[in-house]
């Protein structure tokens, strides 16, 4: 059998959450991992967390809304570990209020980190997959930007926009070799949403989850290595919810019957 080839990914957002679940994850399937942040510490901890177990990665300083920290960044990474086959684009931030008093400056700098900071990773991501014919690229999207959610018309709007920009990058990108997708995590407990589940939130939430329970870091990371794996080549323009059943799901009690 053939030996898979070993693909460079560059993770933003990777030194918490869903960012570092994922870059872990590609590193245990044998990618080379650029784990990018706009706090180099946690980067620095997750690239030497994949060393330790046998990797190879690299840390890198990124803010996602400047374009000489973003170029900064992938010339890194491509002198560290090589040319850019796999982004994965999880930096992301979120506050919640209500609309008629949504501050302006919040909304944003939501959209300018969550819309624009992706945009920005995929076009210079993009050039470099173009010349070589082969590339995936991996949006964190949500839930929010399918359904809405009080409190949340900034974050459900940028990754509602996310999703948009998925489909547009895999229109215009796919005819060079390259897949866009984005997967939707549902309700999932990590350092940027926490405060959002009080434990009142978290009980509705699990007893309308057919799941029954909040996911994982783990459990979205396993979908992001999938999409990102030359397996899903016929995969492009796709939104994946990884949700415990939350977008499939309905009135959970008619009459005497409850699941």
């Amino acid at each position: 059998m053939q030996q898979e080839q070993t693909r460079v990914a560059l993770v933003t957002g990777g030194a918490s959450g869903l960012g570092r679940a994922a870059a872990l994850a590609l590193a245990a399937r044998g990618d080379k991992v650029a784990v990018a942040d706009l706090q180099r510490d946690g980067a620095l901890s997750c690239a030497q967390e994949i060393v330790q177990a046998g990797g190879q990665a690299a840390a890198l300083a990124i803010d996602v809304t400047d374009d000489a920290s973003v170029e900064r960044a992938f010339q890194e990474a491509e002198a560290a570990l090589g040319p850019v086959d796999i982004l994965v684009n999880s930096a992301g931030i979120m506050g919640v209020a209500p609309l008629l008093d949504y501050p302006i400056a919040d909304w944003e700098r939501i959209l300018a980190v969550n819309v624009t900071g992706t945009f920005r990773c995929a076009r210079r991501a993009g050039v470099g997959m173009a010349a070589r014919g082969y590339g995936r690229i991996v949006n964190l999207a949500s839930i929010s930007g399918v359904r809405a959610g009080i409190g949340r018309a900034a974050y459900g709007t940028s990754k509602a926009a996310v999703i948009g920009l998925t489909r547009q990058l895999a229109m215009e990108l796919g005819p060079l070799g390259i897949t866009a997708n984005a997967v939707a995590p549902g309700p999932v407990v990590t350092a940027m949403t926490a405060d959002a589940y009080t434990p009142e939130t978290r009980a509705a939430f699990e007893a309308m989850l057919p799941a029954g329970r909040l996911g994982t870091p783990e459990e979205i990371a396993e979908a992001i290595v999938f999409l990102a794996s030359p397996g899903a080549g016929y995969i492009n323009g796709h939104v994946l919810a990884v949700d415990g059943g939350y977008l499939a799901a309905g009135v959970n009690r008619t009459g005497s019957l409850s699941r």
